[in-house]
Formats: C-alpha cells, sequence, structure tokens
C-alpha cells in the first residue's frame, strides 16, 4: 500500500482464503474458508508499524489483525487465536509471559536446492567445518552481516538478550527478552523478516528450516513461559517461600496433556520431523524435568521468581503466534481442570508410550484430525483449515521421489 492510502487510513482487504494458503501457494476447498470467499479486513496494529532500516528507499512494515469485516477476529488468523489465549488468561486474572529461542543457520546462496547448504567463504578463505560451537572467533566473515543485523535490531525496538554460535555449522541462536506473548510473537516474525532481509544485502542466506543439514543439530524456537497475577506482578509458579506451587504443577499437566494433539502446530512441516527424529537435544517426547535437555518440557534452573517452563518442542519452522497460542492453551487447560503431571524424569530414561509424541507429519495430522482438545481450544474452523492446508504440503512432498530413494532403491530386485 502507497504511505498516502495508509495514512489516510484507507482499509485493506483481502481474501478469507489466503489465511489457509498452502506453503506452494495453493488453497485447500472453499468450504474450509467459506465457499464465498468473502473479504477481511487488515487492520494494522499501531504499535507494530516500522520503518525498515535496511531499506535504501522509504518502506514500512505494518503487522496487522485480520478482522471479519463485522468486527470481530477471524477464527483463521492465528495472530487473533493467540489474542484470544491471552484474554481467557486476563479473565482469570492472570498474564502470561513468554520468551523465544530462535536457532538459524547462515548459509552461502543455493542456487541449486538438489545440493546441499554450504557455509559462507571466511575470512581465512575457508568454510567452516563445524567446530565454532560457541566460539568468540570472526574468521567466519560475518561480522558485517551481524553488525548491520544489532543496528537494525535496535532501529525496529528488538531488545535482544543474548546471541551466540549454536552446535550446527554456522548455526546461531538469538534469546529476546521475555514479555507479554502477543508483543514476543511480534518481534519473533520481524527479526526472522529482518535476518532474511539483511543477509540478502550481503550475498548470504538466512535458513529458518527446522533441519537444514544432515548429521548436525536442527534449529528449534524454544517457548519459555510463566504466569503473573494481574496488578501484584507475582509470578504464580511460586508461592511466598519459593516453592512450585499447585498452579505450576496444574500448568505442566496441561502442557503434557496437549503435546500430542499439538505436534502439529510444533512442528509444522516435513522436514520437522527430520529434526525431532534425530534428536541432538530436541526430544519429542512429553516428558518433563528439572534442568534435562532430553525432556520436551524442561525446567530451567532459576530463582523462585523466575520459574518457568520451557517447551522445547517447536522448531525455527513453526509460525510464533500458533506455537506460542498452542503452548499457553495447554497449560490453561491444565490450569482450569487442575490436571497432574507425570513425575519428572531425569538422567537417561525411556518415554512411556503416553508420553510419547507423533514423529511424522502424517501422524501428527491424524492425531490433530482426532483431537476434541484442539477443537475445543481453537475451533472446529481453524482446526479443519489447517489440517486441510498442511495435508495439501504432505501430499506434495509425496509426488516427488527423493535422491535417497533413487541412490538406494533403484538397484534392489
Amino acid at each position: 500500500m502507497t504511505a498516502e492510502g495508509f495514512l489516510e487510513g484507507r482499509r485493506l482487504q483481502m481474501a478469507r482464503g489466503v489465511l489457509l494458503q498452502c506453503i506452494m501457494g495453493g488453497y485447500p476447498p472453499a468450504r474450509f474458508y467459506g465457499s464465498d470467499d468473502g473479504d477481511l479486513a487488515l487492520v494494522p496494529d499501531p504499535a507494530q508499524i516500522h520503518r525498515l532500516p535496511w531499506s535504501t528507499q522509504p518502506r514500512a512494515f505494518a503487522i496487522c489483525d485480520a478482522d471479519e469485516l463485522t468486527g470481530e477476529s477471524s477464527s483463521l488468523s492465528t495472530r487473533g487465536q493467540l489474542k484470544a489465549v491471552i484474554a481467557r488468561y486476563a479473565a482469570l486474572g492472570l498474564a502470561p509471559v513468554v520468551a523465544t529461542e530462535l536457532e538459524f543457520f547462515v548459509f552461502a546462496p543455493n542456487t541449486d536446492p538438489t545440493q546441499p547448504f554450504q557455509p559462507p567463504l571466511g575470512l581465512d578463505g575457508r568454510r567452516e567445518d563445524g567446530q565454532s560451537a560457541f566460539s568468540i572467533s570472526s574468521n567466519n566473515g560475518l561480522r558485517p552481516f551481524f553488525s548491520e543485523v544489532y543496528v537494525c535490531m535496535a532501529a525496529l525496538g528488538l531488545p535482544r538478550d543474548t546471541f551466540m554460535h549454536e552446535m550446527g555449522v554456522s548455526q546461531f541462536e538469538i534469546n529476546l527478552l521475555h514479555g507479554d506473548p502477543l508483543l514476543l510473537a511480534d518481534q519473533t516474525l520481524l527479526f526472522k523478516h529482518l535476518l532474511k532481509e539483511v543477509a540478502l544485502k550481503h550475498g548470504l542466506t538466512v535458513v529458518c528450516m527446522a533441519k537444514p543439514l544432515a548429521h548436525t543439530a536442527g534449529s528449534s524456537m524454544h517457548i519459555h513461559q510463566s504466569i503473573i497475577e494481574i496488578g501484584s506482578g507475582r509470578n504464580v509458579f511460586s508461592d511466598k517461600a519459593g516453592e512450585p506451587t499447585a498452579t505450576f504443577r496444574h500448568f505442566i499437566a496441561g502442557q503434557q496433556a496437549g503435546m500430542a494433539d499439538f505436534t502439529a502446530l510444533f512442528a509444522p512441516n516435513v522436514n520437522s520431523y527430520q529434526r525431532l527424529c534425530h534428536p541432538f537435544a530436541s526430544p519429542n517426547n512429553a516428558c518433563w524435568s528439572h534442568d534435562n535437555r532430553a525432556a520436551g518440557l524442561r525446567i530451567p534452573a532459576s530463582s523462585p521468581a523466575a520459574r518457568r517452563v520451557e517447551n522445547r518442542l517447536p522448531g525455527a519452522d513453526v509460525n510464533p503466534y500458533l506455537a506460542i497460542a498452542a503452548s499457553l492453551a495447554a497449560g490453561l487447560y491444565g490450569i482450569e481442570h487442575k490436571l497432574e503431571p507425570s513425575e519428572p524424569i531425569q538422567g537417561e530414561f525411556e518415554v512411556p508410550d503416553n508420553l510419547s509424541l507423533p514423529c511424522t507429519l502424517h501422524a501428527a495430522l491424524e492425531r490433530l484430525k482426532r483431537s476434541q482438545l484442539a477443537k475445543e481450544l481453537f475451533g472446529k474452523e481453524f482446526i479443519e483449515g489447517y489440517i486441510a492446508s498442511k495435508t495439501m504440503e504432505l501430499t506434495s512432498f509425496f509426488d516427488e521421489i527423493t535422491p535417497w530413494e533413487r541412490r538406494v532403491l533403484a538397484a534392489q530386485a
């Protein structure tokens, strides 16, 4: 939209079905979004209108709500779904607080998708070979790229906690500061957009796939969650003596109750399960533990005031609004129904059958399809539309034969 049109308050409308557009560009049948495929209004959030500092031409980025023309939020909007979950907490006098940890890879341009990604050439003329985890070295040649990333983050008001080189080859992680869940989802979306745009300026490619490289760690988007009492600001996961509360237990139990049903929301793509089936500290289970990275739900070591639950299932490829909404909705379900969690696990452990999760997109979608809990928390229209869109993507994947199949199976009798 032109700046003039935007400043005049001109309404921007969009076909309702666009919210169910699959990643290849197609749409599920119209019955999933209304046979008329009528319009939605895109209503900008005044707090999320940003001048883009990396653009040489004056450009702005506005995060919008997708509302029905009658004024209410569209049930197909993931941002609207997150706002609805936050409102359910507020009705109980509670406010969730979250932080996201986003991992990503920085690669050289990849013009042939049949070839593996490669790290960029470093200042020493070599490519990183996997020996730089948590390194402070700058021989990877990415200092100019990250310098502009930091400048752009400051210009956009994106506060950062820590930045580090992660376990994978040319893999990095940012920890965004904890705060309001909607704000953190907006910041995560904006940061991913920033990363890709700045990378292009520097002749690089940023990849937020869950598992872009074989034989190396995948990329997660862990979600740290706590709940405060509106007014006092007290963390309701800890009592006055600093001990865990019943609310804390109920929240964990709700997370456990929802993780298998919601796996397709936390792991939305075929590639997501490459990360989960080769764990590398990416657990595909609903166990919980005190500071054990093999558990899907980890309680980090912290003071009582900072007691929180880390959901380690989501990958970097998730929709941040939907992943945060699903995680918080599950926790609230546990609080409302006073559910009790399993016993915590420590050390090496075997995952009980009732705490195992789907390990393929097909299995996850079938589980979501049967889930009454998902329909109760997000509405039948959203869940059925989501499944229809993701089923199209899965079908497209199965329409192709992979190099592994040709290489290994072609010579078989």
